[in-house]
């Protein structure tokens, strides 16, 4: 009598270099592939966001021989169904670390369903990385050489073929999630990820850290979507970096995602909550039309407003735009950063809580290696330095390209048909926000 298991896909869309699959597949004479859409998640997602994850099962789905078996319900009712219905042994998964994975595990797992964890979706597990005295690093750069030190495994192998039952149609619930009118996503799946891998190897790695800052051109890997759905695992990506200033720099990036994942399993309250709990004593102002000019750039500066634009058709922002739009609303609009991390958890295809959230706490000040509260960025010099030409500007922003390089970036000061005069000054604003945070340190002194 054959035995069978069931592999739940979660945040590992892929087949290679998937240690708990493998486990799966070595465990049982079939295996059961089972992907289950958390109607409450999905709900709170962009069309932009549940478009890629729609493609990305598909993909997957074409890679399995159409054996994929979707379902949208309650983990432990669709668990419990197809357990008694293929009469399973096991239930595999990679470990989830992220606050919200975690709660569901254990719900999963007390409701009398044990999971077989194997590895996840990182190149060292958050915890694993701790100081001499057992603690958790709170600052990166000591992590980083703590976490080169430790170093990981290899790639797993590639799985041969995987025998999985047909499923019935029932269990093929794939989501209507078509990408959007005037979208641009960038294209999703297992393949997609080490083609961008491979192409990014070829003609952008070696240069990696003198073009990343520049928005305009192709000077980024793109991986982090394929990451966050984990359509390539970072050992993957890792094994294929040298010792030369771009490949270390680069295998920084890596680094960072795995140090705000370990920072958010020692602190998960860290999601939607400040890491440094003063700052929320801080005085911040209400949202209103200047929050919904921000999401829909409409700001009057730029550079900020082609990174908003570059969010909504694409579902994805250059780095360093996340970080001037960052700074702009919380300096410039005095907005706490919750909001913005919300915005962008909605509409980014490579959400990543502990990335999301510490990023936006880093531009915030309040985070772990904060940045220091008076560093405020000014829209219009990193415009003028990140993008130079203009060239990102005129790709979101039309209504602005006929202005030379010269003049593009401060708009106010020529003929801008159509496109609005700033909404606040900002060197008038930066004061205020000093003044803010001289209020905040007043406050802790007297308390």
């Amino acid at each position: 009598m054959s035995t069978r298991s069931i592999f739940w896909f979660r945040r590992d869309l892929r087949l290679r270099d998937n240690p708990a699959l493998l486990a799966a597949i070595a465990e049982s004479d079939e295996v059961i592939p089972l992907f289950i859409i958390d109607s409450q998640i999905a709900s709170r997602a962009g069309e932009l966001r549940r478009a890629y994850l729609g493609g990305s099962l598909r993909a997957l789905d074409v890679s399995l021989g159409g054996n994929l078996h979707v379902i949208s319900g309650d983990p432990v009712d669709v668990l419990k169904e197809l357990i008694k219905k293929y009469n399973t042994v096991s239930v595999h998964v990679s470990s989830d670390y992220a606050p919200y994975g975690v709660a569901r595990d254990l719900q999963v797992e007390g409701s009398g369903i044990p999971l077989t964890k194997t590895g996840s979706g990182y190149a060292v597990s958050p915890g694993r990385v701790c100081k001499a005295d057992g603690t958790a690093y709170r600052v990166f750069t000591p992590f980083f050489k703590a976490w080169s030190a430790h170093g990981w495994r290899g790639p797993a192998e590639a799985p041969g073929s995987i025998n999985s039952p047909t499923p019935h149609s029932k269990y093929r619930q794939f989501p209507d999630w078509a990408i959007p009118a005037n979208s641009r996503l960038q294209p999703a799946g297992e393949e997609a990820a080490l083609q961008r891998w491979n192409d990014f190897r070829e003609n952008g790695l070696e240069e990696y850290d003198q073009n990343r800052d520049f928005a305009a051109i192709k000077g980024t890997s793109r991986l982090s979507p394929h990451l966050r759905w984990g359509e390539i695992h970072p050992r993957t990506i890792l094994a294929g970096l040298n010792g030369t200033p771009a490949h270390h720099v680069f295998r920084k990036e890596i680094a960072w995602r795995e140090f705000y994942a370990d920072v958010l399993h020692h602190n998960p309250h860290t999601s939607r909550d400040y890491y440094l709990p003063h700052f929320a004593k801080m005085k911040y102002d209400q949202v209103g039309e200047q929050f919904q000019a921000w999401c829909e750039g409409r700001t009057g500066y730029p550079f900020v407003d082609a990174a908003m634009r570059q969010l909504l058709i694409e579902g994805w922002m250059h780095n360093r735009a996340r970080m001037v739009v960052a700074s702009f609303l919380v300096k410039d609009l005095h907005i706490e950063w919750q909001h913005g991390a919300n915005f962008f958890m909605k509409y980014l295809i490579d959400n990543d809580v502990a990335s999301n959230s510490h990023g936006w706490q880093w531009t915030a000040g309040c985070g772990t290696d904060a940045s220091p509260y008076f560093r405020i960025f000014n829209p219009t010099q990193q415009g003028k330095r990140f993008d130079p030409d203009g060239e990102y500007v005129r790709r979101y922003i039309p209504e602005l390209a006929h202005l030379s390089a010269e003049e593009i970036h401060e708009p106010w000061l020529h003929a801008h048909r159509g496109y609005p005069d700033p909404i606040v000054n900002h060197s008038v604003e930066r004061l205020e926000s000093l003044s803010r945070l001289q209020k905040l340190k007043d406050l802790r002194q007297e308390s």
